[in-house]
């Protein structure tokens, strides 16, 4: 067996566990409450170091490694680099947030990057038994870091519930696995493909694909597998629900293009009409529960129902207009999202002491600085002009209307006028005069620099994302392509008769 492409495919995963042995290993040597953060810091290191090795790992093409069960390629990459960097604002985010806080810091650093680990080699895994791995351990990772903050009912309350029915989750995922193994004989997605034009139990393979999507709809929170997102978002710290809510989520999506588009793409007749259900249903769930919400957290948690509803909106156009739009909408809402729950994590400090609508009002008065950076989140989260959110939605939208599906673009863009009011209305509670009731929320000790570092990556990524979206929407063009090309390349040599014209690389303009 040749040990440089095994090595290659899997060299930031290799970094990240590397990293987190090594925080693991180091923590005990500490001395009882001394710091934490240069634990912290080597967190931060390896992530930069795994960021640079998707990037180097660009330029060698499509490698397989682990005799087929893991592929690096353009799309693989884009969500590589996307992981990472939502991983580097968490971890700068966090490390006041922790400090003389909470027990075993140091434990929480390495969670961070063994969760990377997961996500990133379920984004690369072309073998459904080794995505099942990927999604275990980046799942085990994020139960724990939901219930960090110990001691605290609602803590505990957020870790078990999302524990419970995380893992009903995954053996929907998991039975969908087998099930598709006895309809075509193989859990590689390649051979899926290849096996559901002889195989003699469609419905079978109907059956696994609907398991699956199911499973993978806990995970990005869709509609209606959603009932665990608003309390476990409200009890687990904000920096992890800052991570929670973008990374896995982008892991998720990465593994449902894949499935969708590389193992059942005969099937896309079948399973679109599964998808603009649940996209129509998240949008507008997410969108009415969150109207009747006073706490941010839970308000945000249906948003990100509905965030995710209209990146299922992309899977319903044809594969590389909708590969595309959906990895470009997930970089723009990843920037976004994590960007405002730093900012939450900044304002409420360790105890979250600014939870309901009420505690922030009148704070841009208190951290102007913070509100402004808030307020600009909250505007791209609608969707306004010059942010990455608007033009995240407008090519999902675009993309979804250039496949015939108008229907559904007119309900996404009706409830982007409804996200409209629960924005606004937080919007305008930051920047209403305080009562003479209102407590402060700021804590005491000033935004340090590595909150700030993160914060300004958040909000450059946003704003460039808006206003000059041309490299990202080509990385996720060229992911889209060439995704299709492998797809094409391996059905052909499955069943040379059959063979289809390719789709042509993107050039970058």
């Amino acid at each position: 067996m040749n040990l440089a492409p095994n090595v290659l495919a899997l060299l930031p995963e290799y970094i990240l566990t590397l990293a987190g042995v090594f925080i693991m290993l180091a923590e005990p040597c500490l001395k009882p409450g001394s710091s934490r953060k240069p634990l912290g810091w080597i967190a931060i290191l390896g992530t930069l170091l795994a960021a640079g090795a998707s990037w180097f790992q660009l330029g060698f093409g499509t490698v397989h490694a682990f005799s087929g069960s893991i592929q690096t390629d353009a799309f693989s990459i884009f969500f590589h680099l996307l992981i990472a960097a939502v991983v580097l604002v968490t971890l700068l985010g966090s490390l006041e947030y922790f400090e003389g806080n909470a027990t075993h810091a140091g434990e929480y650093y390495a969670l961070v990057l063994f969760g990377a680990v997961g996500m990133m080699l379920m984004t690369c895994s072309t073998e459904l038994l080794m995505v099942f791995i990927g999604l275990e351990i980046s799942s085990i990772s994020t139960y724990i870091m939901a219930g960090f903050r110990k001691g605290q009912a609602v803590a505990s309350e957020s870790s078990i519930k999302y524990f419970l029915l995380g893992s009903f989750a995954t053996a929907f995922f998991l039975y969908g696995i087998a099930l598709a193994f006895g309809a075509t004989g193989s859990t590689s997605l390649a051979a899926i493909a290849v096996g559901l034009g002889t195989t003699k139990t469609p419905t079978l393979a109907i059956l696994a694909l609907a398991m699956m999507i199911i499973g993978l709809g806990f995970k990005v929170s869709a509609a209606p597998f959603h009932v665990w997102t608003p309390d476990v978002y409200q009890g687990a710290p904000a920096p992890v629900v800052g991570l929670m809510s973008t990374a896995p989520k982008a892991a998720a999506f990465a593994v449902l293009l894949r499935i969708a588009f590389s193992g059942f793409p005969s099937m896309q007749h079948r399973w679109a009409i599964m998808i603009w259900i649940l996209a129509a249903l998240s949008m507008t769930i997410g969108n009415l529960g969150a109207l009747l919400q006073r706490d941010v957290k839970r308000m945000l948690a249906y948003s990100s129902i509905a965030h995710a509803g209209y990146l299922l909106v992309a899977f319903t156009a044809f594969p590389v207009e909708g590969i595309s739009a959906a990895a470009f909408y997930t970089a723009a809402y990843a920037a976004m999202n994590v960007g405002a729950f730093a900012v939450i994590t900044q304002v409420g400090g360790f105890n979250e002491t600014a939870r309901t609508l009420d505690d922030y009002r009148g704070l841009a008065t208190r951290r102007p600085v913070l509100s402004g950076v808030f307020a600009f989140f909250l505007l791209s989260l609608i969707g306004i002009p010059f942010t990455g959110g608007f033009f995240g939605k407008f090519y999902v939208f675009s993309a979804a209307i250039g496949s015939g599906h108008i229907w559904l673009a007119v309900i996404g863009l009706i409830n982007s006028g409804v996200a409209c009011f629960y924005y606004l209305r937080l919007l305008a509670t930051i920047y209403a005069k305080p009562t003479a009731e209102a407590s402060e929320v700021a804590p005491a000790t000033p935004v340090s620099v590595p909150a700030i570092v993160g914060l300004t990556l958040a909000t450059v990524a946003t704003l460039v994302l808006g206003i000059m979206p041309g490299n990202t929407l080509w990385l996720a063009q060229y992911a889209g392509t060439s995704t299709m090309i492998e797809n094409a390349r391996e059905q052909c040599a499955a069943t040379p008769n059959n063979c289809q014209q390719m789709p042509v690389p993107m050039e970058r303009r």
